[in-house]
């Protein structure tokens, strides 16, 4: 993760690198090597800042929800039987509406059964599996034919 803030400050010139004169004579390849590694090394502190300051966020966050307060109960406590109250009556409900959409289901099914179009999917299908077909058939004949070019190539270049 890399955060793209500019900072306030001057740029500051880059501490020369310790090297000899020969390694100097390089045509400045340790020099852009150099600032390579550290704008690397600022990355992987940006990096390590923002991991550091999403660890502290969560931290506070779960302490102040799992802490007890001063009833003595926990703040997430009366959000958690909400939730069980939530649930409780989604459960009694789905049960008495699905046993409804059932009974409609049943008086009902054959008549949606017939309303499907059978016959136009089974066109649609048969003609997708035929054009997959042919490009399966196209491809493997394309293949073949390569195929058969590189081995006739090797037997020319091997003398066979």
């Amino acid at each position: 993760m890399v955060t793209t803030a500019a900072q306030n400050r001057p740029r500051r010139r880059s501490r020369q690198p310790l090297a000899s004169a020969r390694a100097l004579d390089t045509g400045g390849a340790l020099e852009q090597h150099s600032d390579a590694v550290l704008d690397d090394d600022r990355e992987h502190q940006y990096d390590l800042l923002t991991a550091a300051l999403i660890g502290v966020t969560i931290g506070a966050g779960l302490t102040f929800i799992l802490r007890r307060g001063p009833s003595g109960r926990r703040p997430v406590t009366p959000v958690l039987e909400r939730v069980g109250h939530g649930a409780s009556w989604a459960g009694h409900h789905a049960a008495r509406l699905g046993l409804r959409g059932a009974r409609w289901a049943a008086a009902r099914g054959e008549d949606a059964w017939d309303a499907i179009p059978r016959q136009e999917i089974r066109e649609h299908v048969s003609d997708y599996l035929g054009r997959a077909r042919d490009a399966i058939d196209d491809v493997v004949e394309s293949e073949l034919h390569d195929l058969k070019r590189a081995v006739r190539r090797q037997r020319k270049r091997l003398g066979i």
